[in-house]
């Protein structure tokens, strides 16, 4: 993977963490910078539910790579919250 590659996944994955958060509201249990972490692997979350399905993650392109990220990051905002939720 190029390191541009890596430094734009890197980037979507945090604008997403913080975009996630913003949709499910809240306060966040871990803060921005844990917000951040969790949209960064959400991507990874993301693509891999994407593989996973049998859609490869070139379709789609930009949109369907931000959708993705989306998803996963939802996805485990959403479960940080349960947790957090039941460890108090």
């Amino acid at each position: 993977m190029p390191a541009w590659s890596l430094i734009a996944w890197l980037v979507i994955g945090a604008v997403v963490g913080l975009v996630a958060r913003n949709l499910i509201g809240g306060t966040p249990p871990f803060g921005k910078i844990g917000d951040i972490v969790l949209g960064i692997a959400g991507a990874a979350v993301g693509g891999f539910l994407l593989a996973a399905s049998g859609i490869p993650g070139t379709i789609g392109g930009l949109i369907g790579t931000l959708v993705a990220a989306l998803i996963g990051a939802l996805l485990l905002i959403w479960l940080s919250n349960r947790i957090k939720i039941k460890s108090s």
